[in-house]
């Protein structure tokens, strides 16, 4: 993606390096740069942002082990992966998860995903 990005995703994080790692592992993302305060993703789809929380507010957020999903939020983004089987493996690795329900749509199949801060995405898989 040369050039400023037209599209992209902020994700606000309390743990930046985790939650980068943990996307560019998953999602195929390449680091194009990071700041104290930004970690920025990028691959040919999409350019991720992660945004580290401020200390202040980020002492008052508790990260369980398993995380705890936050499901009530109206966004969810998806991420098309190579193989959702792989990514599973590489999400469960690093502290998320990629779950075993899954549904068809025209050309795709797709299952939803938790990240190590429980932020729900989906991954897709070509068919």
């Amino acid at each position: 993606m040369p050039g400023p990005a037209r599209a992209g995703l902020f994700v606000y994080a309390k743990d930046a390096e985790r939650l980068a790692t943990f996307y560019a592992s998953v999602a195929d993302m390449v680091r194009l740069h990071a700041t104290d305060e930004l970690i920025v993703l990028e691959s040919a789809d999409i350019q991720l942002l992660v945004h580290r929380i401020p200390a202040a507010i980020a002492a008052g957020i508790e990260i369980t082990s398993p995380p705890q999903r936050r499901e009530d939020t109206a966004l969810k983004f998806f991420f098309t992966v190579p193989s959702i089987e792989a990514a599973k493996a590489t999400a469960t690795r690093l502290g998320g998860d990629v779950s075993g329900e899954r549904w068809n749509g025209p050309g795709f199949v797709v299952c939803n995903a938790c990240d190590p801060e429980g932020n729900i995405f989906q991954v897709r898989e070509t068919t």
